[in-house]
């Protein structure tokens, strides 16, 4: 989906008005904002969602990602890299996920052991949590294209 279209959608459930308001730009921008860009024009004006994505393809940083999800509440995990290859990966990624999901309940459970959580262990349980995310989500989108072979080493580091 192109960037004028996800707003366009979005217009359809927010006020144009409030948010040429809250961002006190005109109305008549806003608007602007959803329509497609036009190859010919040499002042087009690029939407929020298309500077956005210029920023982070000149930039190359995932920090501008993380920055933007975590401000939407959640957590940016990157797709895995995928090559052409057979389904030779399934056991041993499945395993990866329940050993991930062990390592995490051996950090909660080390953690909580005193009753209490200390903000070191939260950072640890927290750096657990995101691995097992990465891994799991690496396996589901295997699991779309039936190709394990992708999931040949973990691209993390090991853990502390």
């Amino acid at each position: 989906m192109e960037s004028h279209e996800v707003l366009r959608d979005v217009l359809k459930s927010t006020s144009a008005k409030r948010i040429a308001a809250d961002l006190n730009l005109s109305l008549s921008l806003v608007y602007k904002w959803t329509e497609a860009p036009d190859p010919e024009s040499i002042t087009q004006s690029f939407n929020p969602l298309d500077r956005v994505d210029q920023l982070f393809r000149s930039t190359q940083d995932l920090r501008l990602i993380h920055w933007l999800c975590e401000r939407a509440d959640g957590f940016f995990i990157p797709n895995p890299k995928t090559v052409p290859g057979h389904p030779d990966r399934l056991m041993p990624a499945t395993n990866e996920i329940v050993q991930e999901f062990a390592d995490l309940l051996a950090v909660v459970a080390t953690a909580a052991a005193d009753h209490t959580v200390s903000a070191p262990e939260a950072k640890q349980i927290r750096a657990r949590w995101e691995e097992l995310k990465t891994v799991t989500e690496g396996f589901v989108r295997c699991c779309e294209e039936g190709n394990f072979s992708t999931l040949k080493t973990r691209s993390t580091p090991p853990r502390a």
